[in-house]
């Protein structure tokens, strides 16, 4: 007679096995999170008209992670929308460190002033200096007025950050230049509205 043989299930390496899988899921949505891209939603005016309040975003952080590894400063282009941590908001009416978006208007290296209640950008290639919101690849014609004192020349490792509402940005005009370590990443998509789906 043949005999059918029944082995016991193995619970413990059952749990084993779940737990395992459990945190590798977790590792991997930290490693993801930490390096690769992470989601948003816009809290505030600051960049209307570009972003409106409660979009939802995808921010890139492969460059910023590169850079790390590398040793190389993460230097993001002229016109670009970062992300980045600032902790001097008291300019602001604001106290911690927040995470803000706003884009790129100096690079390191530049003279950045306000005249003529645009921005002015004057460097080596551009001595006699131009207003970046017409030459950075983006459609700055329909920002409001840039009001303030500003005229500062960046060190190597600092970039001028605005908000696209000029009015109603709290941004390197009130607490300065960032340092390049301060970046988190860079905005390339809006993914909510989905009627407002957008690459960036």
């Amino acid at each position: 007679m043949f005999k059918t043989k029944v082995t016991k299930n193995n619970q413990s390496g059952n749990v084993f096995t779940m737990g395992l899988l459990l945190f590798s899921a977790i590792l991997i949505a930290f490693l993801i999170i930490t390096f690769v891209f992470r989601s948003y939603r816009v809290d505030g005016q600051s960049m209307e008209n570009t972003l409106q309040n409660n979009n939802m975003l995808i921010v890139w952080k492969v460059p910023k992670t590169w850079s790390l590894i590398t040793g190389h400063q993460y230097v993001p282009k002229r016109g670009s929308i970062i992300v980045f941590n600032e902790s001097n908001l008291l300019g602001c009416g604001q106290f911690g460190t927040k995470q803000l978006i706003k884009r790129v208007i100096g690079l390191p290296g530049d003279r950045v002033t306000i005249q003529d209640n645009h921005y002015e950008i004057y460097n080596k290639k551009f001595p006699k200096g131009f207003n970046p919101d017409n030459s950075s690849g983006y459609d700055g014609s329909s920002f409001a007025p840039t009001y303030g004192n500003t005229d500062v020349t960046l060190a190597s490792n600092q970039i001028f950050v605005s908000g696209d509402n000029r009015p109603e940005s709290c941004d390197s005009r009130i607490f300065g230049p960032i340092n390049t370590s301060q970046i988190i990443g860079q905005l390339v998509i809006r993914f909510y509205p989905f009627n407002e789906i957008n690459l960036f």
